[in-house]
């Protein structure tokens, strides 16, 4: 029995898998036996898509990852599947053949009314109030990691892994990981690795079992923290993440169960993390490479009142904003998504059917030149009120959209915002020309290089 098949019979509730030839209609390459297109994808994605549209269209079959799915490219597929006004896709049985070993019962994993009753618990995490301790506890965090970085080459993703992770900690965990920091940041490299691996079962010496370990060790770590969590025991003053959700209860006046709040901070902690390691590095490249534009947000930063706290003028870093985003259009922290259709549905003239696994492209839509004129070209200035007028709103998706945009995108921005002000006060970022060339973009983009850079202090 496959690794696909398995992960269906666990769950009776998903549909059964499309009929042999029910894509048949749909133009597409299947690939190598067994592995499909799962390398040439893995080795150059945007070289593949673009190979594929080239030759299909928006619309195309393909396998990869051990199944067969449906490629929807374009602001309007983006719409039609993240927005999903009539409740067509599962994001569960979407994400579920690819993670579901690693992360089950993740937010992502979950839809509908099991997904809103979940996320309406965390979004406590997101509220005004722990938002504002966050930021302090952000703030300084920042700026005494940062003070150490300056007059020496780093490899900047490493540098900045461990610094998100320990600011993951501070906020979400209200402690400091200690001793253990190095084997729970492996724990989750190794999770995120095996979510691409091309052996999908758990088999020993692979990558899969390797993940499956790492999870195992993850959830007994948050599952012998949440007693003491529950009663107010731990967790400093009680303002951290995770011991405001081992107190929180559902709609029904119930707490969440151990397995579900260590799963769900499983996945949370993974993300907080990984995705924003991802996109500080990209923003730190693309300020490397155009330094004009590392000039500008200094300038905006040094504008600053020095007499009000920092993280009570991050909405004046308007430049800083624009920069980020445009960080994110050419290197989105998720470059695709998958779901899986719950009822046949017809898009760009072809007849789905119930049960296809469709993927929509967010790397390429970011890239099309009909909504991004020049797209390669790195250009903050595209996000100005001016430049956004008349784009198509889900031309630009890098949080996904709909009912599972990303609970924590606000968590985003306010840390990059910090951490440029602290960054670009003290250093002037240099890299050659070959840093961060090559990058692995699945599962979340990072530089095959680690991304060496030179951060010269700048004299007072």
């Amino acid at each position: 029995m496959t690794a696909l098949a398995h992960t269906f019979q666990a769950n009776p509730h998903w549909l059964p898998r499309a009929a042999k030839g029910a894509l048949a209609h749909i133009p597409g390459e299947d690939g190598l036996p067994l592995v499909g297109n799962t390398l040439r994808l893995l080795r150059n994605p945007a070289k593949f898509s673009s190979h594929m549209v080239s030759k299909f269209g928006l619309v195309y079959r393909n396998r990869a990852f051990g199944s067969t799915s449906i490629a929807l490219l374009g602001p309007e597929a983006n719409e039609l599947v993240l927005f999903d006004r009539e409740k067509l896709f599962s994001s569960e049985q979407g994400w579920g053949p690819v993670l579901n070993l690693l992360f089950p019962r993740g937010l992502m994993l979950m839809d509908f009314e099991a997904h809103r009753a979940d996320r309406k618990t965390m979004s406590v995490a997101f509220k005004p109030e722990p938002m504002r301790h966050y930021a302090t506890q952000l703030d300084a965090g920042i700026a005494a990691q940062v003070a150490t970085w300056g007059g020496r080459t780093l490899r900047f993703y490493d540098t900045i892994k461990k610094l998100t992770l320990d600011l993951a900690a501070t906020s979400f965990l209200g402690v400091e990981l200690g001793a253990e920091a190095s084997r729970i940041n492996q724990a989750f490299v190794d999770e995120v690795r095996a979510s691409v691996a091309p052996i999908r079962v758990p088999l020993p010496g692979t990558m899969m079992r390797r993940g499956v370990k790492a999870r195992a060790y993850l959830v007994d770590w948050f599952e012998r923290e949440i007693p003491a969590r529950r009663h107010g025991a731990k967790g400093g003053n009680g303002q951290d993440f995770f011991s405001q959700f081992c107190r929180a209860t559902d709609d029904d006046g119930r707490p969440l169960s151990a397995a579900a709040i260590a799963d769900h901070m499983n996945f949370l902690m993974m993300a907080a993390h990984d995705t924003i390691t991802s996109s500080a590095t990209s923003l730190v490249m693309m300020l490397a490479r155009n330094p004009e534009w590392q000039e500008r947000l200094r300038e905006e930063i040094a504008a600053l009142d020095p007499a009000i706290p920092l993280t009570d003028q991050l909405d004046r870093l308007i430049l800083t904003e624009y920069a980020f985003k445009e960080t994110l259009r050419l290197m989105p922290p998720v470059p695709s998504v998958p779901r899986r259709a719950l009822r046949d549905f017809s898009f760009g003239g072809f007849d789905i059917p119930a049960g296809s696994v469709v993927g929509v492209g967010i790397m390429y839509t970011h890239l099309m030149a009909e909504h991004w004129p020049e797209p390669e070209k790195f250009d903050p200035m595209r996000f100005t009120p001016e430049a956004s007028k008349g784009r198509h709103r889900f031309a630009w998706v890098p949080y996904g959209g709909g009912a599972h945009m990303c609970l924590g995108l606000h968590f985003a921005q306010m840390q990059m915002k910090l951490l440029m002000a602290h960054l670009l006060t003290r250093y002037r970022i240099e890299a050659d020309a070959s840093s961060g060339a090559a990058w692995h973009l699945f599962p979340i983009p990072r530089p095959k290089d680690g991304l060496p850079v030179r951060l010269v202090p700048i004299k007072p």
